[in-house]
């Protein structure tokens, strides 16, 4: 909820520091006071456009700074989230500043963010109602979701969501398969001569590497030849080194025969030695054996990889991956001879899916007209005591068109009443009146308050126009609706200020020709005062002060 306001240099406001609290809160002052300035202030915080002309004058930049605490709310905290705003003790701190050029800037917690960020971040914070506006409960664009919220059947939701996401899937998958078999079949022939010329070079994955590594060997296999036959003959030629071991072993045996058999390790160490020699030898002779230069097999591994690379570059595709093409190209060529059979096994996926989605759906949709039902014999139970005793207020639910069919369902609600007997049902927003809608809107947000997401509900003069015992019904509604959300109101009403659980009131003052707006909380004895003076008038008479207290109570 909204905790704290300051306000800098806002048009006639100087310098204000305002402390807010939880449920019923009024504020109320005498016209041109600088009510509308104060919430033009908060605005500011919430996104609406900044215009220099709200700048004080004589100061070279306004700002406002707002603190919400106990900012709990899944749509918001991931907004901030995917903005990395961090928040400390579930408190959001916001901060904008606009100087006289019209340069502005916007803090979040201390983070620099952008004004559409902030509009987006705001909408989850407070919300502004005037007789005249237009949005929220208002705009038929968003009573889908006050609906569900307040019917609470998030499973039903969360079941929709997940049948159409299916839905959805499987045409793609089924459009897909359709667009690749029609594609297939103009690629009949083609395909037909690609798997035989594939399948005549029998590509194997890692052939290339093979073959690279064969053709440098025979491209180096003169000096491969020279560098094995230097080693063997260091090894047989001269006094070869099987020659020197088993001339070691000789003197070797000679001395063991005075030391009775002492040397014997070192003799079959020798022995060991020996075998190794002579394997070596033979290991060297065999592979110069098996070098070989062959022009015509160097020409055969060229023409194979030649081959091998032109296939390839032919597919788009690496030589390594081409025993993989060439499966696809089976498997395409096997799709268009069983293609129908394909397709017909996806149509019938398909029609599955979307019967299970139209179940979801018409669940849901049962689930709305229920809710529904409730919320308008509600909503209409609060009317007579706001003097609307003929207008009636329908929820209308409609299906729509399947192009429209979403994951939240397939119907489209609207909140309609009618003024009068005989007037037909109309959108709210465009038959009631300004007075009539501000009722009508109450008495929705008296029923909605415990479903909604919005901490904060300000009130613009919506008791216009009214007086007496339909100020007094809008002000006890007011204050029912402050026991589940914050509620701050702007009234002329003084039926409505005495139900507040505080009260503050904008003045007006001028000072060397200087005119300041300032705003205090009254106690009760200036509440009594305040109520009296709206009773009254300028002159605040006995009766009037006896009336406020008999109001207070």
């Amino acid at each position: 909820m909204l905790r704290s306001l300051n306000i800098s240099n806002v048009v006639l406001i100087d310098r204000l520091d305002i402390d807010f609290d939880a449920g019923f809160g009024v504020l109320t002052g005498e016209t041109g006071a600088g009510k509308s300035i104060l919430l033009d202030s908060l605005g500011l915080v919430l996104g609406k456009r900044a215009e220099t002309s709200l700048i004080r004058k004589g100061a070279d930049k306004l700002s406002v700074t707002a603190v919400f605490d106990n900012v709990v709310n899944s749509e918001l905290t991931e907004i901030l989230q995917e903005n990395d705003i961090e928040i400390d003790n579930n408190e959001l701190m916001i901060k904008r500043i606009l100087n006289t050029s019209g340069v502005g800037k916007i803090f979040v917690n201390d983070q620099p963010i952008s004004a559409k960020l902030l509009k987006e971040i705001g909408k989850y914070l407070v919300e502004i109602h005037g007789q005249f506006d237009n949005q929220g409960l208002l705009n038929p664009a968003n009573h889908l979701s006050i609906l569900d919220n307040f019917g609470d059947y998030e499973n039903l939701l969360d079941n929709c969501a997940k049948a159409h996401k299916e839905y959805k899937e499987i045409i793609k998958k089924r459009a897909q398969a359709e667009s690749d078999i029609l594609k297939a079949k103009s690629d009949e022939e083609n395909l037909i001569h690609w798997i035989k010329e594939l399948e005549t070079l029998s590509p194997k994955s890692g052939e290339m590497e093979e073959l690279q590594a064969r053709r440098q060997e025979m491209m180096s296999s003169e000096k491969i030849i020279e560098n094995l036959n230097y080693a063997y003959a260091s090894l047989t030629q001269g006094r070869d080194v099987s020659s020197a071991i088993r001339s070691a072993q000789s003197g070797i045996s000679k001395a063991n025969n005075y030391v009775n058999g002492k040397y014997d390790e070192v003799y079959a160490a020798l022995d060991r030695a020996l075998i190794e020699i002579t394997d070596v030898v033979d290991q060297i002779e065999n592979l110069s054996s098996q070098i070989g230069i062959n022009a015509n097999e160097q020409e055969n591994i060229d023409s194979r990889i030649f081959a091998l690379k032109d296939v390839a570059r032919k597919h788009g595709c690496q030589v390594d991956d081409l025993p993989e093409t060439l499966e696809k190209f089976k498997f395409m060529l096997n799709s268009i001879e069983k293609g129908e059979d394909i397709l017909s096994d996806l149509r019938k996926e398909e029609q599955a899916k979307r019967l299970a989605y139209i179940g979801a759906a018409n669940l849901l949709h049962k689930a709305r007209i229920d809710t529904a039902q409730k919320l308008d014999a509600l909503v209409m139970n609060e009317l007579p005591p706001l003097k609307m005793e003929k207008a009636k207020f329908v929820t209308e639910i409609k299906q729509k068109n399947e192009d429209f069919w979403s994951d939240k369902g397939f119907d489209d609600v609207c909140f309609t009443v009618a003024t009068n007997p005989n007037s037909p049902q109309g959108p709210i927003n465009k038959i009631a009146s300004g007075g009539e809608l501000s009722r009508f809107m109450l008495a929705l947000k008296v029923n909605l308050a415990s479903s909604t997401n919005i901490p904060t509900m300000i009130f613009d003069e919506v008791d216009a126009g009214i007086g007496g015992a339909v100020a007094q019904a809008v002000g006890e509604r007011l204050s029912r609706l402050g026991r589940d959300v914050q509620v701050l109101v702007v009234t002329h009403a003084p039926q409505v200020a005495a139900l507040g659980n505080y009260h503050f009131k904008v003045a007006k003052t001028t000072t060397n020709d200087i005119t300041t707006t300032n705003i205090r909380v009254l106690d009760n004895n200036e509440r009594k005062e305040e109520i009296a003076r709206m009773l009254a008038g300028e002159v605040i008479t006995d009766e009037a002060r006896a009336a406020a207290v008999k109001l207070m109570k």
